[in-house]
């Protein structure tokens, strides 16, 4: 069994998490074989870097997670994502991409269970995580990393299937 492992969005619309706590990386699959992405994320200190899927097609993490606090960059400057999360007790709560378009991220941590929502009620996604020994900021990010992929996703078959033909 993976030290990060559940699932975000719901049984045919989401993404299974299964990844590795090794001190300082997590690494391992956000999604399935061939509709996914690999996570390889570094926490070092309060400092967190990596990449969520390959060279294409992929995204950087950059930031930083805390006892107290997540703030990440999920992209580049000008096509990304901000994560901006507070983190109390066994709450985690705080905003995904932005005030305006972004969606609201609200968890809870029960025992070694993280569960909750990203996003509103009509156009969210629910989180179930066990999280072993992954300290909760980076779970809480991963459950980002892994709703952004299955957004993106979502978008790229919606933008493909209204193509109009000739």
């Amino acid at each position: 069994m993976a030290d990060l492992d559940g699932r975000i969005g719901g049984i045919t619309a989401g993404y299974d998490i299964h990844a590795k706590w090794q001190g300082e990386r997590l690494h391992g699959r956000i999604g399935g074989t061939f509709n996914g992405k690999d996570i390889d994320v570094r926490l070092s200190g309060d400092q967190v870097n990596g990449r969520i899927g390959g060279h294409f097609g992929g995204f950087d993490a950059d930031g930083e997670v805390s006892d107290t606090h997540v703030q990440v960059r999920l992209g580049g400057r000008i096509d990304g994502d901000d994560v901006r999360l507070d983190i109390s007790g066994n709450r985690v709560q705080g905003r995904f991409s932005g005030k305006l378009s972004g969606k609201d991220l609200n968890l809870t941590l029960d025992g070694q269970h993280l569960t909750g929502r990203i996003g509103g009620h009509i156009d969210g996604k629910d989180v179930n995580l066990q999280i072993g020994s992954v300290p909760l900021g980076l779970a809480a990010l991963a459950a980002a990393c892994a709703y952004k992929a299955l957004e993106d996703e979502q978008n790229d078959a919606a933008a493909a299937s209204s193509g109009g033909s000739s």
